[in-house]
């Protein structure tokens, strides 16, 4: 076999190698899809505030969240349900919006918020205890509307999962 022969294969190798390669790199980094559900906060005084949210439902699709997101509409937010009740850690890495995030039990009940999460910031955020779901609201949603420990929140999702344990 020539040099030449021999050149032109290992060339052919490598390109199969690297077209492979950005394949596999692509999928793994395309954008997850998201269904979305209304949601209802109902605060201590009664009041009903509601949203349309996404449900990140998937290890994928919780592991995206809301990250490369640029906005988000005042009244739209995520859902992240785990499927089981466990202390969950989050962070703010390659999110551009401050987020407020509630930290929900089983029950719907409200038990812990974190309040304006600071873009792009990899520290740590605590659930402070077991907790089902964490639902993310574009950052000042909390004080705006008054939303506190506590307050109950109203999800079809949450309610058929509720009813499947």
């Amino acid at each position: 076999m020539g040099l030449f022969a021999r050149t032109a294969g290992f060339a052919r190798l490598a390109s199969a190698v690297v077209a492979l390669f950005l394949c596999f790199s692509l999928s793994a980094f395309a954008a997850e899809t998201f269904d979305t559900q209304p949601l209802a906060i109902v605060t201590k005084d009664g009041k009903s505030h509601a949203f349309t949210v996404e449900l990140a439902i998937t290890p994928r699709q919780r592991e995206q969240g809301l990250m490369h997101r640029r906005e988000m509409a005042p009244d739209h937010g995520m859902l992240f349900a785990f499927g089981e009740t466990r202390q969950v850690f989050m962070w703010m890495k390659n999110t551009y919006l401050p987020l407020d995030m509630l930290f929900i039990a089983k029950d719907g009940k409200v038990r812990a918020i974190k309040e304006n999460a600071e873009p792009h910031s990899e520290s740590i955020i605590d659930s402070q205890g077991p907790i089902d779901y964490v639902l993310e609201l574009n950052g000042g949603t909390v004080k705006r509307l008054g939303i506190r420990a506590g307050n109950r929140v109203e999800n079809e999702l949450m309610e058929s999962l509720r009813k499947a344990k």
